[in-house]
């Protein structure tokens, strides 16, 4: 049934909590879903924990007023996104040069290239040009040392793990959509019976959520070999398949205001840890479809639905980093490679599906996982300049025969 024929066969005065419902779930399983990825990339270039939580707090605020700007200004199910790939390029990369002030000031230029690609037009053009093939055997490369998480961890604290693969397994079976949210409640009663076994002590003051806001720096490994990569992939694995998504369900975004507006917010956040927000991708769909309501016309109540939960769940960020700092060793980061499992499938795939394009593809995902750092430049930079050399000498071979 098409979208039109579930309008005219829904009741004139159905009610509204159909779609806000449905934002709310979108929102719940966005966030439930990911933010062990977000941590771990914000941990790993530097973050202190009370610098994560504000990080976290921040994405949750600046994703959830810019998709309630977008849906309410058009009338459309938009919905906005914290950079899942990107945060996994973060955890990736590692520490750069100048430490957490030079992250988050390559946070700031990653909002700037997004605003310029709202605003100068060849800039679109010219990611355009990467191959597809290329951009996502880099995001493979990177999310790979993730995804081994939950394999390793099995063997370090069985215990711990065992019970979240578990329970990823059997939702994943039943309930494709809660399974990795319920692998990370699982996750949180393995946390809890390790924290009343050893009798540790809590701080309830920990709980509580606030910003910390961090003078940025500038240095070129942060520019060259955090920002750029950050921006590639948030263009290529976020905004442009969301963009795709919104118009499988008829609705076609507007991609200036869009990026004007997540490329505010990825700067109104940069400095108080936020890494970056864009059009959401998989969970767009969530809000989109026609489950969230039988009109398409009044879906956009999903998005502002969903805008609306996020900030409120940003209450929660201060108590989802004490959980991730008295958790035993292995559970989240199992938490946060299971919840990429779907996206290097993807990735994995587009990478090798063009058998042309297979052997560049190869080398890119082979730099990008090898985690090496050249003249203090990520790992991911140097493989998107591989995967373009190979590419380009295969070409020039062809050409010349």
């Amino acid at each position: 049934m098409t979208d039109a024929e579930s309008a005219a066969t829904a009741p004139a005065s159905a009610p509204l909590s159909r779609p806000i419902v449905a934002g709310i779930v979108t929102a719940l399983v966005g966030v439930t879903s990911t933010f062990a990825v977000v941590l771990t990339g914000l941990d790993a270039v530097g973050a202190t924990p009370a610098q994560a939580a504000s990080g976290l707090l921040i994405l949750c605020l600046t994703m959830g007023a810019s998709g309630l700007l977008l849906a309410w200004r058009h009338r459309m199910p938009i919905t906005v996104a914290w950079s899942t790939p990107g945060a996994a390029v973060l955890a990736a990369t590692g520490a750069v040069d100048g430490g957490w002030p030079a992250a988050v000031g390559a946070f700031l230029v990653t909002a700037g290239l997004i605003l310029l690609t709202a605003l100068w037009p060849q800039l679109g053009r010219l990611i355009a040009r990467i191959p597809p093939s290329i951009a996502q055997a880099m995001l493979a490369g990177v999310l790979l040392p993730l995804c081994l998480a939950p394999v390793t961890g099995l063997v370090t604290n069985p215990w711990g793990v065992a019970p979240v693969v578990i329970t990823w397994l059997v939702f994943v079976r039943l309930a494709p959509r809660w399974a990795v949210p319920l692998a990370f409640v699982a996750a949180s009663v393995v946390v809890a019976v390790d924290v009343m076994a050893r009798g540790a002590a809590f701080d309830p003051a920990l709980l509580v959520p606030r910003l910390e806001f961090t003078a940025p720096t500038l240095t070129v490994g942060a520019v060259v070999g955090l920002a750029l990569p950050l921006f590639l992939v948030t263009m290529a694995s976020q905004n442009v398949p969301g963009v795709a998504i919104m118009r499988s369900f008829g609705y076609r975004v507007p991609w200036r205001p869009a990026m004007v507006v997540t490329g505010v917010g990825t700067a109104v956040g940069a400095t108080a840890g936020g890494h970056a927000i864009n059009l959401a991708a998989i969970s767009a769909a969530l809000a989109a479809a026609p489950d969230a309501d039988p009109d398409p016309a009044r879906r956009w109540v999903a998005g502002v639905s969903t805008g609306i939960s996020g900030m409120v769940l940003g209450g929660l960020s201060a108590a989802l980093v004490a959980l991730v700092v008295v958790a035993p060793d292995a559970v989240i980061p199992a938490v946060a490679g299971i919840a990429l499992f779907a996206a290097f499938g993807s990735s994995v795939q587009q990478a090798i599906d063009d058998p042309g394009e297979r052997l560049p593809a190869v080398v890119t995902f082979l730099v990008a996982a090898s985690g090496v750092a050249v003249a203090g430049v990520s790992a991911a930079f140097w493989a998107l300049i591989a995967g373009l050399v190979v590419r380009e000498v295969l070409h020039l071979g062809r050409r010349a025969r």
